[in-house]
Order: structure tokens, then C-alpha cells, then sequence
């Protein structure tokens, strides 16, 4: 049975660790975890800290650092730049799934045709970090505050840019096309409810942009970041 994982923010190069009071009430009187018990933790940054109790106090418990294992960075860096959307709920789900199949960064964008701006930065992370525990994994994807369509494209320097729209244009090409082992770094971008503009799209193409197809059916916002995120991270 694997050990409890944990998310811990900071380390001490001491090894002694004292965690935070919710991960400590967690651990000492949901799981009844005990003095000399084992659980491990990480700090979202490919370390994987195998840890003993030596304190377990329900607010302050105290972890002693046994063993620290490392996880490269992923060979594969995925970033979706996504709009927000109306519905909390949704944007929420997106998050969980894309940490889940490995997704590196996500950017949360302001288009023309967002519909709601409130951005609550904390809610959001908390939810990365719980996906990214659930999954067992040790990178946790970095979440940016939301930016503004025009302000995030114009000059971005990414090593493959895409951006998947609904328009019918000559120009666009499925996504599988121009995915190859050698781009390792990729970022895709994914539109609110009612797609990109095509004043965006331009901007978009101007610099540098390829456009992209996502699939035959026209897809929720939420549900083309999932199924690009898969694309990009298994082809």
C-alpha cells in the first residue's frame, strides 16, 4: 500500500520538517498517524521527500527527512494558454485533468470574448496540488495569473506556438501534423465560448502562430484544453 503523500511548499535543508496545520490534523487525526510512522512528501518541484514522524502534534507535526529521491523535469514542456470561463466549475475540472496527464504550465487568458474575469489565484492552485497528489506525481504544473490575449502572443518565445480555433481557414492544419518528438517545448492556445476573434487570430498568425484543428466537432473550451493537453503530451 503506497505511503500518504503530502504537499509541502518549503523545505528545511536541516531535514527536520514541520508542516503546515491542515496537512498536520490530516495526517495525526484523520489518518491517526503516529510517532515513527512513515508518509512521504514533495515540494511540486520533482523532489520526493520519504519521511518519519517524530512529533505528532495535530497542528504542528513534525517530519524527519529519511531519504530524498529526484524526478527529472519532463522531457515534454506543455503549456495550454486557456480562457477563463463562465462557469467556475468547469475551469476547475480542466485544471484537474491536465495536471493529471502532465500538463507543464497553464496561462489563464483574457480574450474579447471572456466572459468572466474573477480569478480566484489560491482556489485554483489548491486544486493543482490535489490533482497533482492524486496522480503521484512530483512536478507541479506552474499557474500563471491571467493575462491578456494581446499582451501574452505579441513576441512570445516559445519553441512551437499553436492555437486551435473553430474558423474555417485554408491555413489550418490538425494538430497531429505538427506535433514531432524533436519540439520538445509546445504551446498551445484555446479560446473562451465563442472562440478567438479573428482580430486575435491574426495576431496570433502574426507572430508566429500555427493554427490548429482539435477535431472535427466543435468542443467546450474546457474540453479542448483536456483534449490538446492529451495530444501534446502523448505524441
Amino acid at each position: 500500500m503506497p505511503l500518504p503523500f503530502f504537499y509541502i511548499e518549503q523545505t528545511d535543508s536541516s531535514g527536520i520538517i514541520q508542516l503546515n496545520e491542515d496537512t498536520s490534523k490530516h495526517v495525526v487525526q484523520v489518518l491517526r498517524m503516529k510517532n515513527d510512522e512513515q508518509l512521504q512528501l514533495t515540494d511540486g518541484k520533482g523532489n520526493l521527500f520519504s519521511c518519519m514522524i517524530i512529533d505528532d502534534h495535530r497542528k504542528k507535526c513534525v517530519v524527519k527527512v529519511t531519504d530524498v529521491a529526484h524526478t527529472p523535469r519532463p522531457a515534454k514542456q506543455i503549456s495550454l494558454g486557456i480562457s477563463l470561463v463562465k462557469n467556475n466549475t468547469r475551469f476547475e475540472w480542466f485544471l484537474e485533468k491536465a495536471t493529471e496527464i502532465g500538463v507543464s504550465a497553464v496561462v489563464p487568458l483574457l480574450c474579447f470574448r471572456t466572459e468572466k474575469q474573477h480569478f480566484r489565484f489560491d482556489r485554483m492552485h489548491s486544486i493543482l496540488v490535489s490533482a497533482m497528489l492524486q496522480s503521484q506525481q512530483t512536478w507541479l504544473p506552474e499557474l500563471w495569473e491571467p493575462q491578456k490575449f494581446s499582451s501574452f502572443v505579441d513576441g512570445n518565445q516559445s519553441q512551437q506556438k499553436l492555437i486551435a480555433h473553430c474558423e474555417n481557414e485554408a491555413t489550418k492544419v490538425e494538430l497531429i501534423t505538427q506535433l514531432s518528438p524533436e519540439k520538445t517545448e509546445r504551446l498551445l492556445l484555446v479560446g473562451p465560448e465563442g472562440d478567438f476573434t479573428a482580430k486575435e487570430i491574426s495576431l496570433a498568425l502574426q507572430n508566429n502562430f500555427i493554427a490548429v484543428s482539435l477535431g472535427a466537432t466543435r468542443l467546450r473550451t474546457e474540453t479542448a484544453g483536456v483534449v490538446a493537453a492529451t495530444l501534446l503530451a502523448i505524441i
